[in-house]
C-alpha cells in the first residue's frame, strides 16, 4: 500500500508526452515574530523538506503575519496555483492565533476527518494536541490543510498526513482506477 502511495505521488497526473507531474504544493506559514524576522520558519522548513522527500513540488512559500485577511487572501489566491496548501501556525488558543477562522473564511467543502485524525494520532505523544483547532477542507481543485506551529508537531502531523494526501489530490482531479487500500477498482464512495 505505501509503496503505491509514494508513487502516485510522482506518477498520477500524466502528460501527453508520457512523462508525468508531481503535485504541486504551497506552504504558507502565520506567525507575528517570523513574519518580522524576529524568528526562524523551521516549521515552514520543515513542511517543506517533507513535501519535497515525498516527491511534491513545492512552488509557494511565504509567511504572513497572524492576520485573518492577509491569510485568508493568501490562501484563496494559492488556491487556484497549487494542488495542496499546508500552512502551519495560529491553530491554538491565542488571541492572534487566527489560521483555521481564515482558513474556514475561504473553504467550499470541510474534510474533518483530516484534522480529526491528526488531533487523535498524535494525542498518542501528546496530550496537548487536543488543543489545536486546526481545519481542512477543500476551495476549487485545492486541498487546504492546518498544521501546528511547532516544527516537532508539524513532523508529527506529518506522518499521519502524508501517506492520504496523494489519493485525496487524486481523487479531486477525477475518478481514480484503484482504491489504494481496499484494491477495490472505480472511486470510492
Amino acid at each position: 500500500v505505501l509503496s503505491y502511495i509514494r508513487s502516485a505521488v510522482r506518477t498520477c497526473r500524466p502528460c501527453i508526452d508520457g512523462s508525468f507531474l508531481m503535485f504541486s504544493a504551497g506552504v504558507l506559514t502565520a506567525s507575528d515574530a517570523a513574519s518580522r524576522g524576529r524568528r526562524e520558519d523551521t516549521s515552514g522548513e520543515a513542511i517543506r523538506d517533507a513535501l519535497t522527500r515525498e516527491g511534491f513540488r513545492v512552488v509557494l512559500r511565504e509567511v504572513v503575519p497572524d492576520d485573518r485577511a492577509t491569510i485568508a487572501d493568501r490562501l484563496r489566491l494559492w488556491a487556484d496555483q497549487v494542488d495542496v496548501v499546508l500552512t502551519t501556525g495560529g491553530t491554538g488558543f491565542g488571541p492572534r492565533d487566527v489560521t483555521p477562522e481564515a482558513t474556514q473564511d475561504v473553504l467550499e467543502r470541510h474534510a474533518p476527518g483530516l484534522a480529526e485524525r491528526m488531533r487523535s494520532e498524535t494525542a498518542k505523544n501528546t496530550p496537548l494536541a487536543a488543543l489545536s483547532r486546526a481545519v481542512a477542507g477543500t476551495r476549487g481543485a485545492c486541498l487546504i490543510v492546518n498544521l501546528p506551529g511547532s516544527p516537532r508537531a508539524v513532523r508529527e502531523c506529518l506522518d499521519v498526513l502524508l501517506p492520504l494526501l496523494p489519493h485525496a489530490l487524486e481523487t479531486m482531479q477525477g475518478p481514480v482506477e484503484r482504491h489504494p487500500m481496499s484494491g477495490e477498482a472505480g472511486t470510492p464512495g
